[in-house]
This record gives structure tokens, sequence and C-alpha cells, in this order.
């Protein structure tokens, strides 16, 4: 059993180290690949449960792919299966920084690499595009659901243009808070016409 769980742990630290290692922009920008890996070539974990866990990870304290490697760690290898996976996610990005930090200026002052970063720009762009677009399509809607993504979309962008000091953590939480009240009047309502049907 503890064989079972140490080769499961090693799997999921070699496959953070290459999602660590090969996503650019890090953040939400790494959805798509932990998708690919964990949702559908390995089956550890299903859309929703990385619906539910990206939505937690955005609303609480630590880094996304951190918070999503400790949940996925812990669900398939226990506490092993955390600390593996998060040490994955963490070495690439701690390796590169390390590396850079002693050469960045040197780096950013020539025009190849000014204009390289401004292509891994773009191409984190599509990443969440389409990280955000998996998750859409999982996600079960309605009415509400379209109604708090316009205004999600024209929050954020508002505050992005006028440069208002209100962090997007706000419209998460107002988004969560609207569909809470929305569930809890439909659960009421449910409730109330079984009742009466009875």
């Amino acid at each position: 059993m503890k064989n079972s769980k140490f080769s499961l742990a090693l799997k999921l630290f070699i496959d953070y180290f290459k999602i660590g290692l090969f996503t650019f922009g890090g953040g939400l920008s790494m959805i798509s690949l932990i998708q690919k890996t964990f949702v559908e070539k390995r089956k550890f974990i299903t859309d929703d449960e990385l619906l539910l866990i990206t939505a937690i990870s955005e609303s609480t304290p630590g880094v996304i792919a951190i918070n999503t490697a400790t949940y996925i760690g812990y669900k398939v290898s226990g506490f092993l299966g955390s600390l593996f996976a998060t040490l994955g996610v963490v070495l690439p990005s701690f390796m590169i920084i390390l590396v850079l930090s002693y050469f960045y200026e040197r780096f950013i002052e020539i025009k190849i690499i000014s204009y390289l970063i401004m292509g891994l720009s773009v191409g984190v762009t599509f990443l969440l595009f389409r990280a955000g677009y998996k998750v859409y399509k999982a996600y079960k809607k309605n009415w509400l659901s379209y109604i708090i993504i316009a205004l999600s979309f024209i929050s954020i962008l508002l505050i992005k243009l006028l440069k208002l000091n209100f962090s997007s953590i706000y419209v998460i939480l107002i988004g969560g808070f609207l569909s809470l009240i929305y569930h809890l009047i439909s659960f009421k309502k449910t409730n109330d016409y079984e009742e009466e049907n009875k």
C-alpha cells in the first residue's frame, strides 16, 4: 500500500513539475493544463471538483496552483501526495526565478527577450480564455449565471480601465453571494411547493 501511495505521489510530482515548468503566467493559466492532466488523462478528479477547487482557491489566500496541488495530492495519496504535488509545482518557478534574479536586468535590455516576454503574455491570455471556456462548458447554467458573467466582465473591465482600487476577489465573492441567495430562495420555494402538494 505504501509503495502504491509513493508511486502515485511520484506521478503527482512529475506531472506538477511539468505543469510548473511549461506554464507561463501561473495562476489561472495553469487551469487548462491541470484539467487536461488530472481530469482527462489521469482521471484523479472530475470537472466539477476542478471547478469547485478553482472557486475556493480564488476566494482564499494562497496561489491557485499550490491550492489545487494540495487538494489533488491529498485526494490521490494523502499527506505524501500533497507534499509531492506542492513541491512539484513550486520547484520550477523557484529555480527559474532564482536564475532570472541574477540576470534580469541584463536580460530585459536585450530586445529579443523583451519581445519574447510580450509574446508570452499573449500566450497566457489564450490559456486563460481556454481555461475559462472549459469551466464555462462544465458549469450548469441558468439566467442568473449569464447575468453574473456579464456583470463580472463589465466590473473587471471598468476596474482596469478606470484604474480603481478594487480587488477582483470582491467581484468573485459578490457573484458567489448572489448565487447563494438565489439557490436558497429556489430551495425554499421547492420545499414550500412539496409541502403544499403532500
